[in-house]
């Protein structure tokens, strides 16, 4: 029991998500207590090293160049600042420090550069993780040699609804980057977004390709669209709160020993349902005042979260 399994269909999960709420924070609670420290919160933070411009036409996304949202372009940032700020985010309690670029694919002409900010974020004694686009041959190999410990590319949604999100790259093609990842041996996180209009058939279809995955992703991020203004997504329905702990819920039963992270959307979030999304087997949280292009909850408020469910 609370062992991973790989052959979830999408009526399996719809099944799951539709339990009792209470039955089902119970199961959820029981695979995290197998495998985790059921009063561990880890706490990431991601920076944006460098913002928009990017090639992408990601209907959620303020940084592709396809959509004006005012957002202003900027070059690949300088060693100095980004080890300054993953100091900054270590001092702050930080124990994962990602970083993110707007590119839809890694440049080789860039590798050296982000491959000593990995390196100088790893000798901090941080877990590092890059989300970079699209890899190609041998790149993973490179920064896995550099230190890096996760790759982070989101499939985002389930494949039917993918093609309403982004036309720009297909969904073979996110398989292919993640495919890439694991044989370089590193691990693996990949999850996607709630609330872009997509059925609940396509959020289950989305933990049925992440749990066909073998191994499963070692880190599954959750997020919550952030309706952005300019984008073709930024106006859709905001999810029910209730809706969003389920999916939590289930995304903790079905990946067991992965770490389940609530990632955009917590702004929004009173603590109350961040603090259901802990109940319900969530076990990180992005940490500091944004998180890319977006505001998060920030410091202080994040500690009265952690503080008020004592979690450490």
């Amino acid at each position: 029991m609370y062992e991973p399994r790989f052959d979830w269909t999408r009526e399996d999960v719809l099944a799951l998500h539709a339990r009792p709420l209470s039955d089902l924070i119970y199961e959820a609670q029981g695979a995290l207590r197998a495998h985790h420290d059921p009063n561990a919160v880890q706490r990431a933070q991601l920076l944006n090293i460098k913002t928009g411009g990017c090639a992408e036409n990601c209907g959620y996304c303020s940084q592709s160049s396809a959509f004006e949202t005012g957002l202003k372009a900027s070059k690949l940032m300088e060693l100095d600042a980004v080890l300054s700020a993953a100091s900054a985010a270590k001092a702050g309690g930080a124990e994962r420090f990602c970083m993110g670029a707007a590119w839809r694919d890694l440049r080789d002409r860039d590798m050296e550069a982000v491959c000593a900010m990995i390196s100088g974020v790893k000798a901090m004694g941080l877990e590092t993780c890059v989300t970079l686009g699209m890899l190609h041959e041998g790149q993973a190999e490179k920064l896995a040699a550099a230190g890096l410990d996760y790759y982070n590319h989101n499939l985002d949604t389930g494949p039917e609804y993918y093609p309403q999100v982004v036309t720009t790259r297909s969904y073979q093609d996110r398989l292919d980057t993640l495919a890439q990842v694991r044989r370089a041996g590193v691990a693996v996180c990949s999850g996607g977004i709630l609330g872009m209009g997509e059925r609940a058939e396509d959020r289950a279809d989305l933990l049925v390709q992440l749990a066909a995955l073998s191994p499963h992703p070692e880190s599954v991020p959750i997020n919550h669209l952030v309706g952005i203004e300019g984008t073709p997504l930024g106006g859709s329905a905001r999810l029910d709160g209730l809706d969003f702990v389920r999916w939590i819920a289930a995304a903790r039963i079905i990946f067991p020993r992965s770490v389940v992270r609530i990632a955009a959307g917590r702004e929004s979030m009173s603590q109350e349902l961040q603090a259901l999304c802990l109940l319900a087997g969530a076990n990180s949280i992005f940490v500091g005042a944004r998180l890319l292009t977006t505001a998060n909850p920030g410091r202080d408020r994040d500690e009265a979260l952690l503080d008020a469910v004592g979690a450490g």
